[in-house]
């Protein structure tokens, strides 16, 4: 069996299933690493340009607590699109990339305010890592083979499911002090799913490798974008939250 047909990502944005139907036998205007650097860099800027309107405004204002909201639902609207529609992808990534932004300009200086410096610690060490993993994954020392994929996958749906509980306890009073609190537990937790996040980063990187290399159509470098987005969103998310459990026990 071909090896893009078995593939598999952790990262719900990027799947095994994602290159099953492209023509290699057209190899103009196809997928390139190069394309698809050039277009996460130009998400980001969209997604910065965004944050940093929302980090000027006051804090606490319902400006600010509006455009979150804005921008949680409707990336998450834009995110399903794009998951579930590829091809849309040259349209919706900006679009969601600037609405993500709305959110976490909000949660950073929502963050920073309570622990001054913690957004641009956590904004240094989500790069720190993007750039460690990348040239691990690059000089072979992180190899993603099947097992470490099935691993990530498996760890990545464990880590949604105890999400997913601790949201559904919480209408009914339940709290978890485990996941959400700054103890010790709840610290080795997050740090668990730091790592985690960051696995699937190295994911990440193996699709928009093969991506490249099986002559995948040219919009495919910003649906590999979306997919580097989505992930380094929620590390920058994971991390901020270490760091003010940690800011927190002080």
């Amino acid at each position: 069996m071909n090896r893009h047909l078995t593939m598999r990502t952790a990262n719900p944005a990027l799947n095994a299933k994602t290159f099953k139907s492209f023509s290699l036998t057209d190899t103009s205007n196809v997928m390139t690493i190069n394309g698809t650097v050039n277009k996460t860099v130009l998400s980001l800027l969209f997604l910065m340009t965004t944050a940093l309107y929302v980090w000027n405004l006051p804090v606490g204002s319902a400006s600010v607590n509006s455009l979150m909201m804005v921008g949680v639902f409707g990336g998450l609207g834009v995110g399903i699109l794009t998951a579930f529609k590829p091809h849309l992808a040259p349209k919706t990534v900006p679009i969601y990339a600037l609405l993500e932004g709305l959110f976490l300009g909000g949660i950073s200086k929502f963050f920073d305010a309570m622990y001054p410096g913690i957004a641009n610690q956590a904004i240094f060490l989500t790069f720190g890592i993007l750039g460690a993993l990348l040239l691990a994954y690059k000089s072979g020392l992180i190899k993603p083979t099947e097992n470490f994929k099935l691993g990530v996958a498996a760890a990545t749906g464990g880590v949604f499911f105890i999400y997913m509980a601790s949201w559904i306890l919480s209408f009914f009073g339940v709290n978890m002090p485990g996941i959400h609190g700054n103890s010790t537990m709840s610290i080795i937790f997050s740090l668990v799913v730091i790592g985690i996040a960051a696995m699937n980063l190295v994911l990440d990187f193996d699709f928009i490798e093969e991506g490249a290399e099986k002559g995948a159509p040219k919009y495919m470098e910003w649906y590999g974008a979306f997919g580097l987005l989505v992930t380094l969103i929620w590390l920058y998310l994971e991390i901020i939250r270490l760091l003010a459990k940690l800011n927190s026990r002080r």
